[in-house]
């Protein structure tokens, strides 16, 4: 058995019973799960690699079938089991940082989404990287590592607090049943992660199909929406309004035209198109705000956009967090008791309301002539390793097989 410090290297694709197996760490980070993937042992064909990721998490190799259960794979349904990270280290200004790539799958098609970050499966980083002996954790204290996240740009700042007896401390987040190690993520300069402005529209408030929307960009671009203004209260579970084709209908039309407005890109840079923005799995995100009646400052019900979230994402939860300091916005005219934005930078608090109970984020932020600006913005989560080991590949195809000897060819035979 390797050791932790060796971890890494031992780590890598190997034949087992003249099948092609590939090393993956299957993780929880949040309310999310999905794969951290060692990027050294993966291919550089970008289209190999999405066949990879197809094998690895059972979605179709190719087309679309929407009876697709994953049954074959590690991927379960719906977005927030259908995520993999492609992770190494690196050292940038003399300091040992994550750079991680996320692949956003989905069960019924063979699409693969580069385009956007996960700020749940992000707080599965830090705990990859010391189980594969990348980062070393000198002893009991807290330990932060910077991560750089290559689909968006955005710099987040992981802490963990390792005990004196060398297990992680932990912690309850709404949404996991039972404690697990805590880990905290700030994110840094979370402004425009994907529009570079806070307002993409430039608007405070937009009037799209009858509904009026706050259209915001922090660590991810998101359409806030009144409850009301859809029929609804705020406070319905996830299923029901996900079994409301009528609501559902309207709501894509909402989401659609905003990120339109927004000015939503590809990875390439160029526009994404109305039929392009029907089916994203990823951007922009949407939701419901309603007052807070459960002890916190705002209520929401989240969506990905295409199904609803059981509870609230970290990337989300920080654009909801900000958007209810923006004076005037949809989310502020609903929030209660939320301290008020001085002309210096300081942490407030924003209780937010969820199906799964009250969600803690915390802004770093002040107010100028320019308006709200946010230097940081932290969500306290919670990740686990559920498994680590090697997936066989069964049905590769010769050119996924060639490309996993080339990178390691003392496994191979």
């Amino acid at each position: 058995m390797p050791t932790a410090s060796s971890f890494h290297d031992a780590f890598r694709p190997r034949v087992q019973n003249g099948v092609i197996e590939f090393p993956v760490h299957h993780m929880r980070g949040g309310t999310s799960t999905g794969l951290v993937l060692w990027a050294a042992s993966a291919p550089l064909d970008p289209h190999i690699k999405e066949e990879l990721l197809r094998h690895l998490m059972g979605a179709p190799l190719a087309g679309t079938n929407g009876n697709n259960k994953q049954i074959t794979g590690l991927g379960r349904g719906g977005p927030t089991s259908n995520k993999v990270f492609f992770a190494n280290t690196a050292t940038e200004n003399g300091t040992p940082v994550i750079v991680s790539t996320l692949a956003q799958l989905a069960s019924d098609h063979d699409g693969v989404d580069w385009s956007v970050n996960c700020g749940n499966m992000s707080s599965a980083l830090q705990l990859w990287a010391i189980d594969m002996g990348l980062i070393v954790v000198p002893g009991a204290g807290k330990t932060e590592v910077r991560i750089r996240n290559t689909n968006t740009g955005v710099i987040t700042v992981s802490r963990m607090e390792r005990c004196a007896d060398g297990r992680f401390l932990d912690a309850d987040i709404p949404g996991v049943d039972g404690a697990y190690p805590a880990v905290d993520l700030f994110m840094q300069a979370p402004t425009g992660s994907k529009t570079g402005k806070l307002l993409p529209t430039g608007a405070v408030i937009d009037l799209i199909d009858g509904v009026h929307v706050s259209c915001v960009d922090v660590a991810v671009p998101m359409v806030i929406c009144a409850a009301s203004e859809f029929g609804k209260t705020g406070y319905e579970t996830v299923r029901d309004l996900d079994a409301d084709p009528v609501f559902k209908a309207r709501l894509r039309a909402v989401w659609v035209e905003a990120g339109l407005r927004m000015g939503l890109t590809r990875r390439d840079g160029s526009l994404m198109t109305a039929a392009e923005l029907e089916r994203s799995e990823t951007i922009p995100k949407i939701c419901l705000v309603a007052p807070p009646r459960a002890g916190g400052n705002i209520a929401v019900r989240y969506f990905t956009p295409q199904a609803g979230h059981g509870s609230m994402a970290v990337s989300g939860g920080c654009c909801l967090a900000a958007a209810a300091l923006i004076p005037g916005s949809v989310a502020q005219q609903v929030a209660h008791g939320l301290a008020a934005t001085t002309g210096t930078f300081a942490d407030i608090g924003v209780a937010i309301e969820n199906p799964a109970g009250i969600l803690d984020a915390t802004v770093v932020v002040k107010h100028d002539d320019d308006g709200l600006c946010v230097r940081s913005a932290a969500y306290r989560r919670s990740t686990q390793i559920l498994l680590r080991g090697y997936v066989p590949l069964y049905r590769a195809s010769p050119q996924l097989a060639d490309a996993l000897s080339a990178f390691s060819p003392h496994v191979f035979p």
